[in-house]
């Protein structure tokens, strides 16, 4: 049986009133479904981590993990960037790096960035991200800032599926921005941040008109005097079901660097 499409009706009876199949077949589609969007925010993490030494050692397994992908967008964006990664000199691809997220705000990696600017509502959010990862017994490196959208992949990987992608949607007008800078700066990380948001629900018209704010105004200024969190829609809180999980072995300091899985965990 392929595995490549989620499609029905191609070989066997088309379900009731187009409903989609219930009982073990559609549970083993709906895992399907799960584990390749895991597998494509795990490479998107890993890809859009600082691409020092750790970052080319596992660059071929990346590489490996993407060609397993169905067939379509989503495996042709991360599989054009991988090739364009382990073509690039170590060095070049580490300058691009800095010029592409570290000298222009409007290509940030840091989500909250784009929600709360440089204000004290941003600390208020990136505690708010934390208790989400402590509540699904994920932890955040030392130095490391829970907003980091390569942080975020992370943990909507290997972390919890359904709770990463509520964080990944409460950032959604920021990817959207990052993504329109990206492209039009004309940088190959641009088809990384494309693949991660053909793994969320369609952009909606209360996010365009989020990104078109941000455009025309930018992100939040500091709004000393007023209440010092303003009103805020609150981040999601998890329901600890899964098993503990962490950000195991791997490079320190602002930027995120390729990881090593703990013990038990999926590589």
């Amino acid at each position: 049986m392929s595995t490549t499409t989620d499609r029905t009706g191609s070989g066997g009876t088309a379900p009731a009133s187009g409903r989609e199949r219930t009982g073990w077949l559609g549970a083993g589609r709906s895992a399907r479904r799960v584990h390749r969007r895991a597998v494509t925010h795990q490479a998107a993490s890993i890809l859009l981590g600082y691409p020092d030494q750790a970052f080319f050692e596992r660059l071929p397994l990346v590489a490996l993990a993407v060609a397993e992908l169905p067939r379509g967008t989503v495996r042709e964006a991360l599989h054009e960037f991988c090739e364009h990664a382990c073509a690039t000199p170590e060095l070049e691809l580490c300058a691009h790096y800095v010029d592409v997220f570290d000298l222009r705000r409007r290509r940030s990696l840091y989500m909250t960035y784009y929600t709360d600017g440089d204000t004290r509502r941003r600390g208020h959010s990136l505690a708010e991200i934390k208790a989400v990862y402590r509540e699904a017994g994920w932890e955040v490196l030392p130095g490391e800032l829970p907003d980091h959208l390569a942080v975020l992949l992370e943990f909507a990987a290997r972390g919890s599926d359904s709770r990463g992608e509520e964080l990944l949607l409460r950032f959604r007008p920021g990817l959207d921005l990052l993504a329109r800078a990206l492209e039009e700066y004309g940088t190959p990380y641009a088809r990384v941040v494309d693949a991660v948001l053909q793994t969320l629900p369609p952009q909606r018209a209360a996010d365009r008109e989020a990104v078109d704010r941000l455009v025309a105004q930018g992100p939040p200024a500091e709004d000393v005097g007023l209440e010092p969190y303003g009103v805020r829609n609150p981040l999601p809180v998890v329901d600890t079901g899964a098993g503990p999980g962490g950000c195991g072995d791997g490079g320190h300091g602002p930027v995120p660097h390729p990881r090593t899985a703990r013990d038990g965990e999926a590589r």
